[in-house]
């Protein structure tokens, strides 16, 4: 599969892995995949982060991520549901993290230097990202396929992206122009 990714692609996949290196990360996420392409100045995902607005909201997209790392990488959607429950994740961090200092839950998640594994949901954006490019008749994996798969596989980097603004459909008219057609035949084959 890596052989069919264009430069722009490895360089985001490269850049993923330098964030998990940078921050001690046990593994490369698809959150480390997510600020790769956020640093990206060239390439066509790069075109559709600056047109959807997200180059001037990188601070809050960053600050967002963080807080799903000190949730233990809890999603959104995560956190609803156990507040439905009656369960207050914050105050359990806090909890945590008076016990056991800021960041605890993050920290169980760290290792030193070496190699870094691709986490399932990582692997996940990279395979998703082959099927968009083979659903759109494209022969190669661009960096514009890892934003699209990003927006398509469920969790915290899909969350804090259609919180933002940038969803499958609007990354696909970004990209490509056009209404939602492409992006609804994606979401039913994929």
């Amino acid at each position: 599969m890596f052989e069919r990714f264009t430069k722009d692609a490895r360089r985001a996949v490269t850049g993923a892995v330098t964030h998990a290196e940078r921050t001690d990360a046990a593994s490369v996420t698809e959150e480390h995949l997510l600020l790769a392409l956020l640093d990206r100045q060239e390439g066509r995902a790069s075109f559709a982060v600056a047109s959807l607005g997200l180059v001037d909201r990188r601070a809050a997209v960053e600050a967002e991520l963080a807080t799903a790392r000190r949730h233990g990488g809890l999603t959104r959607a995560d956190t609803d549901a156990l507040a439905g429950l009656g369960i207050d994740v914050t105050e359990i961090v806090a909890r945590v993290e008076e016990a056991h200092g800021e960041g605890a839950l993050d920290r169980a998640r760290r290792r030193g230097a070496g190699r870094r594994p691709f986490t399932r949901g990582a692997k996940s954006v990279l395979t998703r990202s082959l099927r968009i490019a083979a659903g759109r008749g494209d022969r190669f994996i661009g960096d514009e396929h890892l934003l699209l798969a990003l927006t398509a596989c469920p969790g915290v980097a899909a969350d804090v992206l259609a919180a933002h603004g940038a969803t499958y459909a609007t990354v696909t008219r970004a990209l490509y122009g056009g209404g939602e057609g492409e992006a609804g035949r994606f979401k039913e084959a994929g």
